[in-house]
């Protein structure tokens, strides 16, 4: 006597089928870029504290420098604010810039980042809409520096269009450098060794430059630095402006610089980012 075993066949699956996923337009991209900046201007607002550095420190370096440098550098106070506060203005915005970076790694080693993943919007949005809400940080800086300025005496003879003018390079300047400091955060690994590095960085910077005191006081070694440092550059820029309502080849060569640092540092901070995104 033989038994038959029946087997029943395995079903087929069906062919998965293709997902299809949404592509998001440019339009969107910047309309989600926009949205995360609202994000970080709302995270200034519920922790006022972040404003610190662009409240504090253009008062405080106003005051410090001008009452320490005045008399020895122009003789008094009021001749030496046409000097000072546009370098005042650079230093501190330019300064303000690397926060980009720190803030940019704390929300990545937070996991922020791997939350918005999941969420239907471009993915450069977080890292876009975290450079443009830090203009408003740039801007608070500028206009609490010439404040400043005006408590103490200061009187451009650019008038309002030469202050504005000034204050718009200073800001488009630093956004073009946060570029840099953003591509610092994406590729560091901790928020205190961006901000080391970028404060190592930019302090010879600002103060190896004609924002406080006259070049041809400084050693000739020094000087061939100073004449080529592009926040020099920067800061008779806005000297030109707002003093003088004047644009000059300073003008120039700081648009360039910044035109140059955005054509060679966005491309790669955003590469770096979409791969560790």
């Amino acid at each position: 006597m033989t038994t038959t075993t029946l087997t029943t066949p395995a079903p087929v699956e069906a062919p998965a089928r293709p997902v299809a996923t949404k592509r998001i337009s440019l339009r969107q991209s910047v309309e989600h870029s926009f949205t995360m900046a609202y994000r970080g201007i709302l995270k200034i607002k519920h922790n006022p504290e972040q404003l610190f550095d662009v409240t504090l420190q253009p008062i405080l370096f106003t005051l410090m420098f001008t009452y320490i440098f005045g008399g020895a550098i122009s003789g008094d106070v009021h001749s030496y604010l046409p000097v000072i506060i546009p370098g005042i203005l650079v230093q501190t915005v330019i300064i303000t810039s690397v926060v980009t970076g720190t803030q940019l790694r704390e929300d990545m080693d937070k996991g922020v980042f791997d939350r918005f993943k999941s969420l239907p919007i471009a993915r450069i949005a977080p890292l876009s809409g975290a450079l443009t809400a830090d203009m408003v940080r740039y801007g608070i800086a500028t206009v609490l520096t010439f404040v400043m300025g005006f408590i103490m005496g200061y009187r451009p003879d650019g008038g309002i269009v030469g202050v504005v003018a000034a204050g718009l390079l200073v800001i488009g300047c630093s956004f073009a450098t946060s570029w840099i400091f953003a591509l610092m955060g994406v590729l560091m690994s901790k928020a205190s060794a961006v901000q080391g590095v970028s404060m190592l960085i930019l302090f010879p910077l600002t103060f190896m430059s004609s924002a406080f005191v006259p070049v041809e006081t400084m050693p000739g070694w020094m000087q061939a630095f100073v004449n080529v440092n592009p926040i020099s550059h920067l800061v008779y820029a806005v000297r030109d402006l707002a003093n003088d309502g004047h644009i000059g080849a300073h003008f120039g060569w700081s648009i360039l610089g910044a035109g140059i640092i955005i054509a060679i540092f966005a491309p790669l901070t955003v590469r770096m980012y979409m791969r560790k995104a």
